[in-house]
């Protein structure tokens, strides 16, 4: 499966953001703490240089604890980053971003001008919710499907710091299939852009690797699952998702464990670990270099 889905707005929003980030002091990127590298902008990696940057774990009451201790620690390896993990049950450690901010752009405050800050994430990671406790006011529209933010907006959070809002921006091409499947399993991406049953054998796939007892106790699995395809069938007939004569509804299965697994009905899970990102970037760069290879060859006959 290869995930394509890229509105309009976001094209022009990331033209916007190039064009922004050199006036931009301290760049907040909020990721979800259960795909913290599936989340993340490559575009941003790119075009962030050594500009300080917090990296905000949102949902992390959601992911995986231990987990999430070891992807800030990952990241807090990188020059000039700092991470906060928090949920919207914890609006006083969200408004802890506003003093980080602060303190990474610390020699432009002592000079009397004010902090210009950014924040952006992919689409339905939770980045209004957060603009909204910051501003102490509701000023972004929040909303569970994707890429409700359309709009550059620019919100005076007071103590000298401006922040700016974009748009949810998700890159045109998802180069990592499995980065493709995740932001499916987690709702970054529209529903329509996919099969539910598809998505739901690759999450599937994982948890019984990483997490079968919960995926037993939730849904009373008697007997260990051979495999994905056996785990959903399972499911279905203990959810009673059942076509007339009793056979499996796998869509209709694969819907309903999508939605529990989003709402943290499962219990906290991380579906991607440092060393798996690590691992696939690694792939990513090997065919990139393949493919530049191939086309050097192909530009040598030509000539």
């Amino acid at each position: 499966m290869r995930i394509q889905w890229f509105p309009g707005h976001m094209h022009k929003a990331g033209k916007e953001i190039k064009a922004a980030l050199p006036d931009i002091d301290v760049l907040i990127e909020v990721l979800d703490a259960r795909i913290p590298f599936s989340s993340q902008n490559p575009m941003l990696a790119r075009l962030r240089q050594d500009k300080p940057t917090i990296r905000v774990l949102a949902k992390s009451d959601l992911a995986d604890p231990e987990l999430t201790h070891r992807w800030q620690a990952s990241m807090e390896r990188e020059q000039g980053v700092k991470t906060l993990a928090v949920s919207t049950r914890q609006p006083d450690k969200i408004r802890r971003i506003q003093p980080m901010c602060a303190a990474m752009a610390a020699r432009r405050q002592a000079s009397g001008r004010v902090i210009r800050c950014m924040i952006m994430g992919i689409p339905n990671v939770g980045k209004s919710t957060l603009i909204n406790i910051l501003a102490g006011r509701a000023i972004a529209k929040t909303g569970d499907e994707p890429a409700v933010t359309k709009m550059q907006q620019k919100i005076n959070l007071g103590d000298d710091i401006i922040l700016s809002d974009t748009p949810g921006i998700l890159w045109p091409n998802l180069e990592n299939r499995n980065s493709g499947y995740r932001l499916a399993v987690t709702g970054a991406i529209r529903d329509t852009a996919f099969e539910y049953d598809d998505i739901a054998l690759f999450a599937l796939d994982y948890l019984l690797l990483a997490y079968r007892p919960l995926l037993q106790q939730r849904y009373r699995l008697t007997n260990p699952p051979a495999d994905a395809g056996a785990a959903l069938t399972e499911i279905a007939a203990r959810r009673g998702c059942l076509r007339a004569g009793g056979e499996p509804d796998l869509p209709r299965a694969a819907k309903l464990f999508l939605t529990e697994l989003r709402a943290g009905r499962l219990g906290p899970l991380t579906l991607e670990t440092p060393e798996m990102a690590a691992a696939e970037q690694m792939e990513l760069e090997q065919q990139r270099a393949a493919r530049a290879g191939g086309e050097n060859v192909f530009l040598h006959q030509q000539v």
